[in-house]
């Protein structure tokens, strides 16, 4: 039977530490899936299509991953899609704290033999948040070398943009 996971998140932008997540998971599962949540009650600096398509570029270098988006609940895409897994990364214990909850919840929701797996943040990725990154770069702050080349140039120009607004 195939090994399929799901690695969902907004990737608003994605960053350094998604990717390692990513590239370590590509390794232990058949197929992997980015699933680019479409969360409405977040405002991201990239449009859906502008993330996909960073997230895509991000992971061209692993065959066994694709990109989708989905809206809704996490566990009603993933009983549509049967995967086997759901991947989650974790930074510190504050981390731990809100995602053992929704997997717990996620497991009262799904149909399938469904796992959570957890992965840990390699340590020098552990500060990276998205938030970060965007509040950073949207002051003038370098932050080269967080986030993939692409995901970088689609923040910066979307700082452009929104600054000649």
């Amino acid at each position: 039977m195939k090994r399929t996971a799901l690695y969902a998140g907004s990737f608003d932008p994605i960053t350094n530490g998604h990717l390692d997540i990513v590239e370590r998971a590509a390794h232990m599962f058949d197929s992997i899936t980015v699933g680019v949540l479409v969360n409405n009650s977040k405002k991201p600096i990239l449009t859906l299509e502008e993330r996909i398509q960073v997230v895509r570029e991000a992971t061209a270098h692993l065959d066994n991953v694709e990109v989708e988006s989905f809206d809704g609940l996490l566990a009603d895409y993933v009983n549509r899609k049967q995967f086997s897994a759901v991947i989650r990364g974790l930074r510190a214990t504050t981390d731990f704290e809100y995602e053992i909850q929704m997997a717990q919840m996620n497991d009262r929701l799904y149909t399938g033999n469904t796992e959570t797996i957890f992965l840990m943040t390699n340590p020098k990725y552990s500060f990276i948040s998205s938030s970060l990154i965007k509040e950073v770069a949207s002051l003038g702050g370098d932050v080269s070398g967080l986030l993939p080349e692409c995901a970088l140039q689609a923040i910066q120009r979307k700082i452009v943009e929104q600054t000649e607004l």
